[in-house]
Parts: structure tokens; sequence; C-alpha cells
């Protein structure tokens, strides 16, 4: 993988991290609120898995492969 791209993906992942943060803070505020908005919850969760399995995606591919 060229440097470049690795920058590339880096740039990405912190991205992504930052939502997934975001939407952690987000979802415990609705949660919190009265009347919850379960519909609205359980879309902001679906899109933190999302994320979450993006994150894994470009973090294995920022690994290095190992050759057993």
């Amino acid at each position: 993988m060229l440097p470049e791209e690795q920058e590339e993906l880096q740039k990405m992942l912190e991205q992504l991290r930052s939502e997934h943060r975001d939407l952690d803070v987000v979802i415990e505020q609705l949660s919190e609120a009265v009347p919850v908005d379960f519909l609205r919850l359980q879309r902001l969760k679906k899109r933190k898995l999302l994320l979450k399995d993006s994150i894994a995606k470009i973090e294995s591919m920022l690994l290095p492969d190992i050759i057993a």
C-alpha cells in the first residue's frame, strides 16, 4: 500500500472514530430525554454499528499481513 493511501485511510479512520464518539453522546442524551424517540434512537444505534464495522475494516487494511 502506498504511503498516500495509508494517510488517506488514517484520515478516514479518524473521521469515523469521531463520528462514532459523537453518536455515543447523542444516543445517551436521547435515551435520557422524555419522551424517548425510539425510532430515532434505533436509527442512530444502527448507524453507530455501521461505523464500527467500517472502522474495523479500515484498521484491518492498515495492519500489515502477517504470514504465520
